[in-house]
């Protein structure tokens, strides 16, 4: 008789493309089928109306988890700019308005850091994976470092070119994907997520 293996099947729930890169190079080799919101014709539109990352999280995960009866993982993420009283934060995809693209997002921040001196900033991700037979699991981390005046590099995305990290002094966009990776907010989110995951039956 055949043998049949079930995958463990995971919705990432965004249509960035590269949030999705980054979560597949993990999640498909500790033995998942990731799916995104591509894969779906229909699904709610999910108004991310809560006043933390981690409120912002669960609801996308909970309601697209209800919604396609599949387990979900979600993120939300932004950056914290010190001078700024934590601004952008919730609001770093649609800082400069809602259909803002990332250059006009960079732009309006380093025009409100023109005349800053302190540009401490740190990228933020909470990640919560939703199951619907299981407790979700929440993660949050951090990446330090601070805003430059200018832009370099060209990997990445969103305020990736503008963001000088902490440990090396290079922009967040230097870094290839793998190296991004093993030392970025979201990174080290699913980093500790992955044993949590590959002991879960």
């Amino acid at each position: 008789m055949e043998m049949v293996i079930y995958m463990k099947e995971i919705v990432i729930a965004t249509k960035n493309k590269h949030k999705i890169e980054e979560m597949k190079a993990v999640l498909i080799p500790i033995g998942y089928d990731v799916l995104s919101l591509f894969d779906f014709d229909e699904f709610p539109e999910i108004i991310e109306d809560q006043d933390s990352f981690k409120g912002n999280a669960m609801k996308k995960a909970k309601e697209l988890s209800d919604y396609l009866n599949k387990t979900v993982i979600s993120d939300d993420s932004g950056l914290e700019v010190e001078a700024l009283e934590g601004a952008p934060g919730i609001f770093s995809a649609r800082y400069a308005g809602d259909n803002a693209s990332y250059e006009d997002n960079n732009e309006l921040l380093l025009l409100s850091m023109k005349h800053k001196e302190n540009r401490t900033a740190r990228f933020v991700t909470s990640l919560c994976v939703y199951f619907r037979d299981k407790e979700p699991i929440f993660i949050e981390q951090y990446l330090y470092g601070s805003i430059a005046k200018d832009y370099k590099g060209a990997n990445g995305f969103g305020y990736d070119p503008i963001f000088i990290v902490k440990e090396d002094g290079r922009r967040l966009a230097e870094y290839t994907m793998e190296e991004k990776n093993a030392i970025s907010h979201r990174g080290k989110c699913l980093k500790e997520l992955i044993p949590i995951l590959e002991n879960i039956k």
